[in-house]
């Protein structure tokens, strides 16, 4: 009788969990094999190719006190400019005290002005440059502080004091107010007289009406043949809106003393405006036209016999007829040459040879003098752009009617300009 094995001898084969067991030493069994989990619990594998996906991470908290460095950085940048700004401000402070120590001027403004060199040379005498650009008027400048006469006083009371061999007027204007223009006109007709210092106006694009005004007292002047010049003439411009009032139902109400005392107010309709008020500004244009010629009169003769005492025989004298041609109309430097206005053609650097030539030079060094920064009026300027954020805003229509010049006043100005 053949012996079985014993269940506890032999333990058989079992699966346990579904994993078969072989006998011990029981080679030619196969190797277990595991089950595959269900397909919902399987990890997706990365795609080929593509870098593996960082699952979401959540929000960092915002940096309690990182950012401190970049607000001490801006607090030193700005304490940086602020002593770098003062220490200048000293520095100018102190050089125009020193240089006011050694030089009188009946003007702060003159003392104030700073030297620039323009063009060096090897020498110690100086040509000065005095820019004269835009509409000639009386009103302050905000940028300096001072109108444009005050400017050119003091400029040239600085020239007079640093001894300058010459002065060259670089006029680039289409003239402006009446008053203003005989003011420089005066003060460049004293200067050369009181001095014996030469000016040579150097004119630009457009030296109209009063620009050609205040060119005629100079020694010299020097056109380019396309400057345009000339309009020599006054003007009173203002408007009539008593039309665009009658449209929109308005009438003006008017007490006044005297039948005149509202002479030339726009709201007076043409059958209101009187004779006499006609008259009265047509004579105040025509004594300011009569003023204007005499002044060219004057300076151009008074140059022409100085360049004779001096044995300069190319300077002009006006021509016969010059009058026929001041009738307010715009001429060109080539035609301003014909009838004597002008003495020489060319540019900038042929009115400071000239300048040269008067004043029996080689050479010279070409300055001018500007007004400087102050910090003051650096402080004013940040003060300014602040206070300009809630100041009104104007907008300019393009309309003729919104004049850019006061009105109510005569004017040594081109047309083409009056706006």
């Amino acid at each position: 009788m053949d012996p079985s094995p014993s269940p506890s001898s032999e333990p058989e084969a079992r699966a346990l969990d579904g994993v078969p067991v072989s006998r011990p030493g029981d080679l030619s069994s196969a190797p277990p094999v595991i089950a595959p989990p269900p397909a919902a619990t399987l990890p997706r594998s990365p795609q080929v190719g593509l870098p593996p996906q960082r699952p979401p991470q959540p929000p960092r908290p915002p940096a309690s006190g990182g950012g401190g460095w970049k607000w001490a950085a801006i607090g030193f940048g700005a304490a940086f400019v602020v002593v770098a700004v003062c220490l200048v401000g000293l520095m100018v402070a102190k050089s125009d005290l020193d240089w006011s120590h050694h030089h009188a001027t009946r003007s702060p403004g003159a003392s104030e002005l700073r030297e620039t060199l323009i063009r060096d040379a090897d020498t110690e005498d100086k040509v000065a440059v005095i820019d004269l650009q835009g509409v000639i008027s009386g009103e302050i400048l905000s940028e300096i502080g001072a109108s444009l006469v005050d400017l050119v006083a003091d400029q040239l009371e600085r020239a007079a004091v640093e001894g300058v061999a010459a002065v060259v007027l670089k006029v680039d204007s289409p003239g402006g107010e009446v008053l203003a223009s005989d003011e420089i006109y005066l003060l460049i007709d004293k200067f050369q007289k009181e001095h014996d210092i030469p000016v040579v106006a150097s004119m630009g694009s457009l030296a109209a009406s009063g620009g050609y005004y205040v060119s005629a007292p100079c020694r010299w002047i020097v056109a380019n043949e396309l400057t345009m010049t000339g309009s020599i003439g006054v003007i009173f411009h203002n408007y009539n809106y008593r039309g665009l009032m009658d449209k929109v139902g308005v009438r003006p109400d008017i007490t006044k003393s005297g039948k005149l005392k509202d002479m030339a107010s726009g709201e007076k309709s043409p059958e209101e405006v009187l004779p006499e008020e006609r008259a009265i500004l047509q004579g105040m244009i025509n004594e300011s036209f009569a003023k204007f010629k005499d002044v060219i009169r004057s300076g151009r003769n008074q140059a022409a016999e100085l360049n004779q005492k001096d044995g300069i025989s190319d300077g002009r004298r006006l021509a016969a007829n010059w009058t026929e041609y001041a009738d307010g109309r715009i001429l060109s430097g080539q035609q301003a040459l014909d009838l004597g206005l002008v003495d020489e053609l060319g540019n900038f650097e042929v009115a400071f040879q000239r300048a040269l030539k008067l004043s029996g030079l080689e050479q010279a060094r070409l300055v001018a003098y500007q007004p400087q920064f102050r910090f003051p009026g650096f402080l004013s300027l940040l003060g300014q752009a602040r206070a300009g954020a809630a100041a009104p805003v104007k907008v300019d229509l393009g309309l003729p009617l919104q004049s850019r010049l006061p009105e109510g006043r005569l004017y040594f100005l081109s047309p083409l300009h009056l706006r």
